[in-house]
């Protein structure tokens, strides 16, 4: 039986609201400076100043351990390397405002924010992921940017494999004020998302954004779910999906790459939404998913609070990792 849900109690585990008085959002900078890449460089610099090649081969080193990768991290250095040989760096700032550049350079072509298409309307936004990366709440937090922006959107639960994923969804529906489209525990994704599609064309809501499972029983039978998904969409509007945004934990590192090639090949990624990248976390592998896939990067989570998903900003990014000057780092 098809359910909207939007009264339900809250379950402990989601983010907080934020307190009342609560109204400044923290800087790129402040969620970004405790990272492991912020750290390492910083510290680097220090016991090293001296331009040398050593410095050279400590900070790929230090690049490859914050997960930017091998290739994008020998790349970047051979580049630095060659300028060093031309004496291009007068000392170790300019060095580091060189790096910048560079990691800038990789990240601005893929820097695109998520356009809501008014001519597809509902624009149906399907959200892939394993189980772990933040997925249900990427949705909540979504819905409410999506909300704020003005328009109408409904949620489908379709991770019907988790309960829990149920649960949550519905909790952050009635928070936000947005209808959930759900059915009982077990049922068949593709037809809860069709349902979802059919009542969101029915009220004239503007936006559709679909749960999907994080796993099955193997990976073949995940990727073979949402390739019913699309299918099913697609007997009510051919172009549907109009997003498919893959959720990356930007902690996980080689897996991260692993997941999006896999999803990409299997349903047809068009963004993705890199999480956990506030307080102690690498950060290096966004710059590995934009050398190796190119894909727009449309979102980034930077904390628990619903105003820390950010549209992705590759200059505030770069300067919250690595500062203008050693001075600031």
């Amino acid at each position: 039986m098809l359910k909207f849900w939007k009264k339900h109690e809250k379950p402990s585990d989601l983010p907080p609201l934020p307190l009342v008085g609560e109204t400044k959002k923290k800087t790129w900078r402040e969620r970004l400076s405790g990272s492991v890449l912020n750290r390492d460089v910083r510290d680097l610099f220090a016991r090293h100043p001296r331009l040398d090649e050593n410095l050279l081969d400590e900070l790929e080193t230090v690049l490859i351990g914050a997960d930017v990768g091998v290739a994008a991290s020998a790349e970047l250095i051979d580049g630095l390397r060659a300028r060093l040989h031309k004496r291009e760096f007068a000392d170790a700032p300019a060095l580091l405002a060189a790096l910048r550049e560079r990691l800038l350079a990789l990240l601005a072509p893929v820097a695109q924010p998520l356009r809501i298409d008014a001519a597809r309307r509902p624009f149906v936004i399907l959200m892939v992921g394993v189980n772990g990366v933040g997925k249900t709440t990427t949705i909540g937090k979504l819905a409410r940017h999506l909300r704020d922006a003005g328009h109408d959107v409904i949620l489908a639960a379709g991770d019907t494999f988790r309960a829990a994923a149920v649960e949550q969804l519905r909790t952050w529906g009635e928070r936000n004020d947005v209808p959930v489209v759900a059915q009982g525990p077990g049922a068949d994704s593709a037809s809860v998302i069709f349902d979802a599609l059919q009542s969101a064309r029915s009220k004239g809501a503007d936006v559709l954004i679909a749960d999907t499972a994080g796993r099955l029983h193997t990976q073949g039978g995940l990727m073979d779910e949402l390739s019913k998904i699309r299918r099913v969409l697609a007997k009510l509007d051919a172009e549907a999906p109009h997003e498919v945004l893959l959720v990356i934990d930007g902690t996980t590192g080689q897996n991260a790459i692993n997941q999006t090639r896999q999803f990409k090949q299997a349903i047809g990624v068009t963004g993705l939404v890199v999480t956990k990248l506030d307080g102690t976390a690498k950060g290096g592998v966004v710059f590995a998913l934009a050398r190796e896939f190119g894909l727009p990067i449309r979102f980034v989570g930077l904390g628990e609070s619903v105003d820390d998903l950010r549209a992705f900003d590759a200059e505030a990014f770069v300067d919250g990792l690595l500062p203008e000057s050693l001075g600031n780092a």
